[in-house]
């Protein structure tokens, strides 16, 4: 229970800026609350004074003031109902922005152990969970209960023999409630997280539909994701299981407790005890109580599914954002790069992917990084961007540390030309330019003519307002390619880390990837995870690693004359070129 009340109060510290709206809700409830009581006491006074003894005059008046009262009460209710909708539905999108704004400060390492079909459920069908009840439902109980005890004092007030009768079955509701209530949570649990996981799959699969239905995988795809939505049916009945039984019961119960009202009642009329509007407002007033105790046992029910999936979003809120250093001076431009004595591994049960690795580039100069597939060579790279860190050893760029470095600073004086190519769903100038400040049409185009790009975006017909078709469909491999030479370029980055593509393209593109990539070895500091024999040779220094380590280094003739693992590297570089 300490735990719910953590939750809620995460809740309501997003609601906490539509206050307003609140104290508008909160100032309907004794409004509401004083009609609620004012109805039934109306209808004694009606039945007793009025039309048992068929006493005609102030009749008309009473029946006013009950109209009056009902109408106040229904439109009490509705500014309550309202208010708390309003202000309940802006805190979910706020806190939907919260969480994926937070999402995306996450490190590197949370995406590559978490699916990203889970993170997708966080903020779709658990935002949705929430905004079922949590909005309404916390306030809801509480107005219930306040009217609930408002309507028993006055029961208790007409007849407290009565009134005994009906607090008979309040302990056992209670009971009943904390009975089921553990079981539904943890049902609601299972249910909120094998849907994350089914999304997940399914996100997944839809993902790599061209690869499923090339090799003919469809029906085992269609197994897996089968058993995973089987889970989560499982879990969902279970939960409706005791969810139905906890609103029959309680619906039982509201009956059984009418029936002896009645009973009771009728015996106590004919001993003169209590009158007849006595029985009939207590007969009213009985549906007033059990009806919000009826829709108690819903709403613990909607409740306890919204905690669930409230749960789940405190636990992707709590995971560790990337740190952000403080921006340093010394990262104007781009001087010197120090790798000293370097390791690291993706976690801590994996085996070092770097070992001891060190090395320097200065301003204006060539690096190459050559080696077998797992030797360590993309990892600098992910270092260098800061996508992994709790490395050992250090780094540092124009002698900053770089781990004090703020990215986004960092990332102003380094780019990286990726191997795999991401075009959003956007036009190519979107896709150039990221909106980054500082990046508009100009500097787009001018990215562009850069890496020969321009030519053949200037020649489509919308230009760069072309919209770009799932992932670069509707461009060419080599196209992509140069769309996000251009992204890397645009930033003005005077580091450009260069991770080589092998995807064959068409021969006029691959002269133009190649004109591209002479042209940024030419003018730029340049580290590159090398597949081309013509960068390797062009670089001033060349790291061969192996296994995380640096077995050998120099440029491509001294490299050659050893003839060590470089000449072996050289030979595999040789083949696939020719």
């Amino acid at each position: 229970m300490k735990d719910d009340w953590k939750l809620i109060k995460l809740f309501y510290s997003y609601v906490s800026p539509y206050k307003i709206w609140v104290y508008f809700a909160v100032s309907a409830i004794p409004v509401t609350t004083a009609a609620a009581i004012v109805i039934p006491w109306l209808i004694v006074k009606i039945v007793d004074d009025h039309l048992v003894p068929h006493q005609i005059e102030g009749l008309q008046l009473m029946l006013l003031l009950l109209l009056g009262a009902v109408v106040i009460g229904y439109l009490m209710d509705a500014l309550y109902t309202y208010s708390l909708q309003h202000s309940g539905q802006q805190a979910i999108a706020d806190l939907r922005k919260a969480l994926y704004e937070h999402s995306l400060s996450l490190p590197r390492i949370y995406f590559d152990k978490t699916p990203i079909g889970v993170t997708l459920s966080r903020m779709t069908s658990d935002m949705e969970a929430i905004g079922e009840s949590l909005a309404v439902g916390v306030m809801g109980l509480f107005v219930d209960i306040t009217k609930t005890l408002a309507l028993l004092a006055l029961l208790f007030y007409l007849s407290w023999q009565l009134t005994l009768v009906i607090m008979v079955v309040i302990p056992l509701v209670y009971f009943i409630v904390s009975l089921l209530r553990k079981k539904l949570r943890n049902y609601f649990n299972l249910s909120r997280e094998a849907l994350a996981q089914a999304t997940s799959y399914l996100t997944e699969s839809l993902n790599g539909i061209k690869t499923v239905q090339l090799f003919a995988a469809e029906k085992k795809v269609a197994q897996v994701f089968y058993s995973r939505n089987q889970r989560f049916l499982k879990a969902q009945n279970q939960s409706n299981i005791y969810d139905a039984a906890l609103f029959s019961l309680i619906e039982g119960i509201t009956t059984v407790t009418l029936a002896m009202v009645i009973w009771y009642g009728a015996g106590e009329i004919i001993k003169g005890a209590i009158t007849i509007g006595v029985l009939i407002g207590f007969i009213n007033t009985l549906n007033k109580i059990f009806i919000p105790i009826r829709e108690f046992a819903q709403q613990v029910a909607m409740i306890q599914r919204a905690l669930a999936a409230l749960e789940h979003i405190d636990q992707l809120l709590k995971q560790e954002p990337e740190k952000e250093g403080v921006e340093v001076e010394s990262l104007i431009g781009f001087d010197k790069l120090e790798f000293k004595n370097v390791h690291f591994s993706y976690g801590p049960e994996t085996e070092k992917v770097l070992n001891g690795v060190s090395f320097t580039l200065e301003k204006g100069k060539k690096l190459a990084i050559v080696g077998a597939t797992g030797s360590g060579k993309s990892t600098v790279l992910r270092l260098i961007t800061k996508s992994y860190r709790d490395y050992t050893g250090e780094v540092t760029i124009n002698g900053q540390e770089l781990d004090t470095i703020p990215k986004a600073q960092l990332l102003r004086c380094v780019s990286l030309m990726q191997q795999d190519v991401y075009l959003f769903n956007e036009a190519l100038n979107f896709n150039i330019s990221l909106e980054r400040p500082n990046i508009g049409m100009e500097e787009v185009e001018s990215a562009a003519k850069y890496v020969y790009a321009h030519k053949f975006i200037d020649e489509l017909d919308e230009k760069y307002q072309t919209k770009v078709i799932d992932n670069g469909k509707n461009l060419s491999a080599g196209q992509a390619q140069l769309v996000s030479f251009a992204r890397a370029i645009a930033g003005r980055s005077e580091l450009i880390l260069l991770d080589e593509a092998t995807s064959s393209v068409d021969s006029v593109t691959e002269d133009l990837i190649q004109k591209a990539i002479d042209k940024i070895l030419a003018e730029k500091s340049v580290i590159a995870v090398a597949h081309r024999l013509s960068t390797v040779r062009k670089a001033d220094q060349i790291l061969v690693m192996k296994k995380g380590e640096i077995i050998e280094r120099g440029n491509h003739q001294s490299l050659v004359e050893q003839g060590g693992y470089y000449l072996e590297l050289l030979k595999d570089l040789d083949k696939k070129e020719s």
